[in-house]
């Protein structure tokens, strides 16, 4: 495995304890300490990176300054690590476009767990399109378009939206899609979903009306 991980933490053991764990696995490793250093790190390898690895808070600028800087350019996977566990914390997160979110302190194994999920969903052979009304998704460049305009989302975002896709017509309750889409069983707050829900409704425009709520339920992507 070759994929290039940015590990972003101004505490030098979370790093190495991570690297660590990563190069066992056969991953490459870079390093930031601060959030200006990282910004910099990603300017120079943004094509080779895979996924990153972003503390909240840190010297010069905090995690949420960073995402911000990155999003406006790419759309590599994040997952955020902090030592808050407070609830808007993680959902402020998502809005960002945080892929996956980890308070400290965290088990290295189940973090290195999570990574190779994500890039097994990002990296994965897919060659096909999923095509309804004029939404397309690319599986293979895991990019949507509306009405041939490409459309800017999140892996998380990305995922929610296919699924929904290759679920057409059929009721999902929130925990159906907590279990698949996020891949792991979450604890958090359901209303997540909802807040993912209307960024991608918000993106897709005029066919953001296929996603109905389901009262009770959660979400179907209506066909009919």
């Amino acid at each position: 495995m070759n994929d290039t991980i940015l590990i972003v933490d101004d505490e030098s053991r979370i790093r190495k304890l991570v690297k660590d764990f990563l190069l066992a696995k056969q991953f490459s490793v870079l390093e930031a300490e601060d959030g200006e250093e990282a910004i910099n790190i990603f300017e120079e390898n943004k094509n080779h990176i895979s996924l990153i690895i972003l503390d909240v808070m840190m010297p010069k600028l905090d995690g949420w300054s960073v995402l911000r800087k990155i999003r406006q350019e790419s759309k590599v996977p994040v997952i955020m690590l902090t030592a808050r566990g407070e609830e808007q914390d993680e959902l402020f997160g998502f809005e960002l476009g945080v892929d996956e979110y980890i308070s400290k302190p965290f088990s290295p194994k189940i973090l290195v767990a999570r990574i190779e999920a994500i890039l097994k969903r990002v990296n994965g052979d897919k060659k096909e399109f999923i095509d309804y009304d004029g939404i397309v998704i690319d599986q293979e460049g895991r990019t949507v378009t509306v009405d041939g305009k490409n459309v800017e989302l999140s892996l998380r975002e990305y995922e929610l939206l296919k699924y929904l896709l290759e679920n057409s017509n059929i009721a999902l309750s929130r925990d159906k899609i907590l279990n698949n889409v996020w891949n792991y069983d979450y604890y958090g707050d359901s209303r997540t979903i909802d807040s993912h829900i209307k960024k991608i409704r918000s993106k897709l425009g005029k066919k953001g009306k296929h996603i109905k709520t389901m009262r009770g339920i959660g979400y179907k992507f209506e066909t009919k």
